[in-house]
């Protein structure tokens, strides 16, 4: 796909230029500069630079001839007892090339792996810590079985702060010569919700349509809805207005091709600026999450966006 040819094309190639991770680098840094490598588990949410950081290591260790020392799999793609019996131990079993006396095998998204092919790694990387160092990235930690964990240093990766975020887009702009819009930067930054790899595809997905970038026209791309069109909604609802609050939400949804679970969403970010006492706040919050639930468990997300509504007017009127 393009948007990972971009996503590669700004992966930064040297620790000083990892952006919102500063503790984390600080700490690799100074283990690759002694070659005192140990097993590494780099846990946290998508697009926060765990497979960069991970690339970054190889690259600083190895220079030219990292490809021949790292070996790269995708635990989702292939999860069973057979990946680590094959690949990994082949791999793993040969001296690495060059002065570091061990290869790198990094498995991303290492908590799909199944309970089976965990136990047979963690044999894996006892036998052969000699000559293989693993380094293992996963979204949540508590999938991964308590002897890895305890095999393996663990760096929590946290979202990306917005002055991380707009050091990334402004250097995109300055490269690809885009004109970028102080709003749009938030715009952006609220899209992608601290995923540094959201936020290059936004980007290069508004670029396409033009060089100059608008708010108006990254809210396009994305299919936002805008805060004012929400707080119509629920302004209706909590009047007692039902019949206006459901035609007004179905024009959103239609005219801006929103799905039920973004207009939740935009919903639950709505309620926290509404000029309502803190304890409708938290039920009306309550509710969107049970709603979200039962489209998630396959309900009509219309019949499901038509409830909370109703919801919202009883407790409107004090009846909720």
């Amino acid at each position: 796909m393009v948007s990972e040819i971009w996503t590669e094309k700004y992966r930064p190639g040297k620790f000083p230029e990892m952006v919102g991770q500063n503790e984390i680098v600080k700490r690799v840094e100074s283990l690759t500069n002694s070659l005192n490598i140990p097993h590494l588990l780099l846990t946290g949410p998508a697009g926060t630079g765990k497979s960069t950081l991970a690339l970054i290591i190889v690259k600083e260790l190895y220079k030219d001839t990292w490809r021949e020392n790292y070996l790269e799999l995708n635990a989702s793609d292939e999860r069973g007892i057979n990946i680590v019996r094959d690949k990994v131990k082949n791999f793993a079993r040969t001296k690495s090339l060059g002065e570091v006396p061990f290869k790198i095998i990094f498995l991303d998204e290492a908590d799909a792996l199944t309970p089976e092919a965990q136990q047979a790694l963690r044999r894996t990387m006892e036998n052969y810590s000699s000559t293989c160092r693993f380094i293992l990235s996963c979204n949540y930690s508590s999938k991964i079985i308590d002897p890895i964990q305890s095999r393996c240093v663990m760096f929590r990766f946290k979202l990306l702060e917005k002055k991380d975020i707009e050091k990334i887009i402004k250097k995109i702009a300055e490269n690809e010569n885009l004109k970028i819009a102080e709003d749009a930067i938030d715009v952006i930054y609220e899209g992608s919700e601290g995923d540094c790899r959201k936020c290059i595809n936004i980007l290069q997905s508004t670029s396409s349509i033009s060089p100059s970038i608008s708010a108006e026209l990254i809210s396009t791309v994305m299919s936002n809805t805008k805060p004012r069109d929400i707080k119509i909604v629920l302004d209706y609802a909590l009047s007692g207005d039902f019949q206006n609050s459901k035609d007004k939400l179905f024009e959103i949804m239609m005219k801006q091709s929103v799905s039920g679970q973004d207009m939740i969403k935009a919903i639950q970010k709505e309620i926290w600026t509404l000029q309502i006492e803190p304890e409708l706040k938290v039920r009306l919050t309550e509710k969107t999450g049970e709603a979200e639930f039962r489209i998630i468990e396959g309900s009509d997300p219309f019949i499901q966006l038509q409830s909370l509504l109703a919801s919202f007017v009883l407790s409107g009127l004090g009846k909720g």
